[in-house]
């Protein structure tokens, strides 16, 4: 699975790059099918202490899923919106197996 990481209004260290890879390359798990993945980090320029947003898009053949998470940690932001991806991606496998 190909993963590419961007990040808006800051950047992004090491530590943070190999938590997303070891996360997002985890999903493969739940679907072999996963082409690649696209993920965002951004840094909300907000007063709120929760300005930490992750975007997380999938490509699976047929269509993409996505998720977006806002809290105060990236690492809570992507475990978040991987969940709401595996639910989306356990949807999108039972869709299949009904065609």
């Amino acid at each position: 699975m190909n993963i590419k990481i961007s990040s808006v209004h800051f950047d992004a260290d090491k530590k943070l790059l190999d938590f997303v890879n070891s996360k997002v390359s985890k999903m493969n798990q739940f679907f072999d099918g996963i082409v690649g993945a696209e993920v965002v980090l951004k840094l909300e320029k907000s007063q709120q202490e929760d300005n930490k947003v992750a975007e997380i898009k999938l490509e699976v053949p047929g269509n993409d899923l996505f998720a977006k998470k806002q809290s105060k940690s990236f690492e809570e932001s992507i475990d978040s919106a991987l969940d709401a991806l595996k639910k989306q991606v356990s949807k999108h496998k039972e869709k299949l197996k009904g065609l």
